[in-house]
Formats: C-alpha cells, structure tokens, sequence
C-alpha cells in the first residue's frame, strides 16, 4: 500500500520526541503533505508505514480522519480545543498552475 498523504500519522498520534500531543498537526507537515525534514525525521516516524489502519479511518477531512484514529485506539485529548487548530484541510490540493 503506498501512502495517501492524507497526513493522519502527522497529526494523529503523539511523537515524544518532536514535543507533540496527541491530536495536534506537527509542526513539520507542510501543506503538501509531506515532511518537512524527513531526511532526519524522528525514529518512530521512520516506522509508519501505510497499512489497513489507513483504509479503517478514511474520511472526507484530516479532522474526521484523526477523530477516527483516536477512536478506534481508544484514545482522548487533554484539550480538545487544541484539536481542530490547522485541521481544516480536507486533503491535499494541487496547486499546479
């Protein structure tokens, strides 16, 4: 399965070593969906790889998508206002000329 670049494992997930809560967009995926300093990205984002947890929480929107992955782990957000910050991008857009 390639990678969607819907930016879920981005925002998602907290990532200890990058100071970012669960549910909150890092700082490091652009708009293009791709990170901003991949060649020397944390370990644990070395890891994700797209699998069938991608296809599970597929929605419209990254707010819905990461509503989806929260629930399915079970997990909640200490500020869920914090949550919707920079989430309203539903997808990436091709902003080709």
């Amino acid at each position: 399965m390639d990678c969607g670049r819907c930016g879920t494992c981005c925002t998602a997930p907290d990532i200890g070593t990058l100071n970012k809560p669960l549910g909150i967009r890092c700082a490091h995926l652009g708009d293009d969906w791709l990170c901003g300093i991949y060649g020397k990205r944390p370990a644990v984002c070395r890891g994700y790889r797209p699998d069938e947890i991608c296809t599970r929480i597929a929605a419209p929107t990254l707010e819905e998508r990461v509503e989806k992955y929260l629930e399915l782990f079970s997990l909640k957000q200490r500020e869920p206002s914090l949550y919707r910050n920079d989430l309203s991008d539903s997808s990436p857009s091709d902003n080709s000329p």
